[in-house]
């Protein structure tokens, strides 16, 4: 028995007689005991505000959502923990940086032509209430990423390109952009480099120091952590400059009728009272990863989508959304189906074989209706936990459906 094959024993929900198949891992992750632990003795050993009150349930608050803090900033290898901003999600995030900064009309904002919901609604706002200038940037015919198309975009957009806003891996099809070295270029075009890494921080390393982008965003809830939780690492001076969304409790030093003076980064940006339980919940998530490879994860995901790729790819009417290389689709295998909705396939699976997969246009609405895909698609997305046994049951069921249905 491997490692990944003993961890499975940390999840309740796989403790099961007759476990599902569980694999909506894209959307959200399943819970390790630690985190449901670390939740639970929140509620019942210590439930009180952290950085308020001086009390003792208080004080045990504090220093676990500092701990917290300190496992995340490891974990990406944040210079500061100070740069570590508690939200809650990636949407949060991504909302917090678009409109925290000043914009002047005609500025210009790159995103690719993949964006999850997330990634692009905060622009389009923008677009529509400020006058900035949202253009989209085409991936080659296999979904990969076109680097002599963004170039000429930023080249074309010139001083008014102020922001490059992308995925490092994308939620539709897994394809990795090289963010790297699309922070480079959008550096020396004067642009900051905000990334959303809410595919690729639960599944391969995350040095923010190494990519070299401006902003990060991502979900906890997607890395094995409660709901309701996320969070934004960004540099600190640009932290110091960028207005909060969510100014009031807990974000000042003081308040007079005329004027305020602001906390340090990261608190001015988590005003109101906070999720303590998802803090310290967030902070079991990260540590129980950070005892792990995260390549080792990334491996193991490839390896089953591979698996799964090879399976069905060259079954009649089915088409897997991105390059035919599994390994440039990471964990995620997305499948359209000839004249089938796909959310009637998902019902199917989960009724009939007790899987479950994720269904519908994964809020990538703009790829799917530029191409007149109304019904979507049907998602496998995987992690750690998820077997070879799995995936070959599931890519028998998909064969027999296929059989039935054509």
């Amino acid at each position: 028995m491997n490692d990944f094959e003993k961890r499975r024993m940390d999840f309740p929900t796989l403790r099961a007689e007759s476990p599902p198949i569980y694999f909506d891992n894209a959307c959200m992750t399943l819970k390790p005991q630690p985190v449901i632990d670390a939740i639970h003795t929140y509620y019942t050993t210590h439930p009180s505000c952290g950085g308020r009150s001086v009390h003792q349930y208080a004080n045990q608050v504090s220093q676990k959502m500092a701990a917290s803090r300190r496992n995340m900033a490891a974990f990406i290898n944040s210079p500061e923990v100070s740069e570590v901003v508690f939200t809650r999600n990636a949407t949060h995030s991504l909302n917090q940086i678009a409109k925290g900064l000043s914009w002047e009309e005609g500025d210009v904002v790159l995103t690719s032509d993949r964006e999850h919901n997330s990634n692009l609604i905060p622009w389009l706002q923008l677009e529509q209430e400020k006058g900035v200038d949202h253009r989209v940037v085409t991936s080659n015919p296999d979904n990969t990423f076109d680097m002599e198309a963004f170039e000429a975009s930023c080249a074309d957009a010139g001083e008014r390109l102020k922001v490059v806003s992308m995925p490092q891996v994308g939620n539709l099809d897994g394809v990795e952009i090289p963010i790297k070295e699309v922070a480079k270029v959008a550096h020396d075009h004067g642009a900051l480099m905000a990334v959303d890494a809410a595919q690729s921080a639960p599944h391969m390393s995350l040095d923010v120091q190494d990519l070299g982008a401006d902003f990060i965003a991502f979900s906890v809830h997607k890395m094995l952590g409660p709901s309701g939780m996320g969070a934004l690492w960004g540099r600190h001076e640009l932290l110091d400059g960028l207005r909060t969304l969510s100014a009031g409790g807990d974000t000042v030093q003081w308040s007079e009728y005329d004027g305020m003076e602001w906390l340090s980064t990261p608190h001015r940006f988590e005003g109101g009272l906070d999720n303590y339980a998802g803090i310290l919940g967030t902070g079991a998530a990260v540590e129980y990863l950070n005892n792990m490879n995260m390549n080792d994860i990334h491996e193991h995901e490839i390896r089953l989508n591979g698996l799964m790729s090879r399976g069905i790819e060259d079954l009649e009417g089915l088409s897997i959304i991105g390059p035919r290389d599994a390994r440039q689709r990471g964990g995620i295998c997305s499948i359209m189906v000839d004249g089938f909705d796909a959310h009637e396939l998902a019902i199917l699976f989960d009724e009939s074989a007790n899987v479950m997969m994720r269904s519908g246009m994964h809020c990538v609405h703009s790829w799917f209706r530029q191409r007149g895909y109304e019904e979507g698609s049907l998602r496998s997305s995987f992690y750690f936990y998820n077997t070879e046994e799995e995936v070959k049951f599931v890519v028998d069921t998909m064969q027999e459906v296929h059989a039935a249905l054509f």
